[in-house]
């Protein structure tokens, strides 16, 4: 398996029997905790065709259109696959452009407006793909609820989950933070993927930083700061694992081969001066209500911020106020729900927090 599926192994068998039986499904979690990793790694293990969107991206109906398009045919490589979406095209108000100067692309004329039969064609192409090549496919949506920004009227969404529902053999697999009330309606498999334990995070570290010829110092807690810094977050461990090698061919560590954990906390800190322009930006994009409660959750963590006594403390808004900034700042993947105990879901960001407030 796939050292960046530690202790996943679970959730990969899971998400590759439901695509065996043409399954949609949801994976949620918060960012950076490997759900596109594990929906990767299950089209690799089945050898499924993979793309996916992220609506985040798509500002506009054309972008979605051209990021659709585009995926499709980087999905589809072979000659004989090619050919066959060229053969469809043909009926189509689109065309295919597989001219020598350029890769292969699916291309139609901009007309504004004029969006919606191309939608129908390239929500049709998987489907027609994956019967004529008798092949698998997953296509992985990301922050789907990005789509109101533009589809205003909710047409394209609802043709969406219509394409989800109806497709046989295409697989969707909504990644998000938290399910929305629509995909548990639809009765979607969610595979929920939580923070990862420190006993697997410490087998992947210690393999990975061996492989490079460095260890941590058994004597100085090296590898507990470590694991403590990162919380069981994988793209978080990546990072710090990342520097701590950087940082080490750069300054040879004494005795060498050894991390120590002052280089741990240095290294910590470095990162965050790097870090610290995006999380202050991400800070003041938060309504005030909601900075406020990441900041009592950083410099107080409770299971129980709606407490009395934990509202006075930090003279947070009570009743709904409280509990939409709650709501939303789980939604947004900056802490766990009630179920992990509201704290703070991002751990770098949760280290510079305490470090810009004490």
């Amino acid at each position: 398996m796939p050292e960046s599926l530690m202790s996943r192994e679970t959730e990969l068998r899971r998400v590759c029997a439901l695509v065996k039986q043409d399954r949609d499904f949801v994976v949620t979690g918060v960012p950076g905790i490997g759900r596109r990793t594990l929906i990767r790694n299950a089209a690799k293990r089945l050898g499924a065709r993979w793309l996916e969107i992220d609506f985040l991206r798509c500002r506009n109906a054309g972008q979605f259109l051209r990021f659709l398009a585009d995926g499709l045919v980087n999905a589809f490589t072979e000659p004989h696959e090619l050919a066959n979406i060229q053969q469809w095209s043909l009926n189509q108000p689109l065309s295919f452009d597989q001219s020598l100067s350029s890769q292969p692309r699916l291309t139609w004329p901009p007309a504004s407006g004029k969006e919606w039969p191309l939608f129908e064609g390239l929500l049709s192409l998987p489907q027609h793909l994956a019967e004529a090549l008798d092949c698998q496919v997953i296509i992985g949506f990301h922050n789907v609820p990005h789509i109101r920004s533009w589809d205003r009227q909710g047409k394209w969404e609802s043709h969406l989950r219509q394409e989800i529902q109806r497709q046989s053999r295409v697989s969707y697999a909504l990644v998000a933070t938290v399910a929305e009330p629509w995909m548990t309606a639809s009765h979607l498999p969610v595979i929920a993927l939580t923070p990862l334990s420190d006993a697997a995070l410490e087998h992947w570290v210690v393999n990975a930083l061996a492989k490079t010829g460095l260890t941590f110092d058994p004597d100085s807690q090296a590898l507990e700061l470590f694991l403590s810094y990162v919380q069981g977050h994988l793209k978080d461990a990546t990072t710090l694992a990342q520097r701590l090698w950087l940082n080490c061919q750069a300054i040879a560590p004494d005795p060498p081969g050894l991390i120590q954990a002052h280089q741990v906390h240095s290294t910590m800190l470095a990162l965050m001066q790097d870090m610290g322009v995006t999380f202050e930006a991400l800070l003041l994009l938060l309504p005030p209500t909601q900075a406020r409660v990441l900041e009592s959750l950083a410099l107080d963590p409770t299971g129980s911020p709606q407490a009395n006594a934990y509202i006075k403390k930090h003279q947070l808004s009570r009743g709904g106020g409280l509990q939409g900034a709650l709501t939303s700042l789980e939604h947004k993947g900056l802490i766990y729900g009630p179920q992990l105990g509201y704290r703070i879901a991002l751990p770098l960001f949760d280290f510079w927090l305490k470090q810009r407030l004490q």
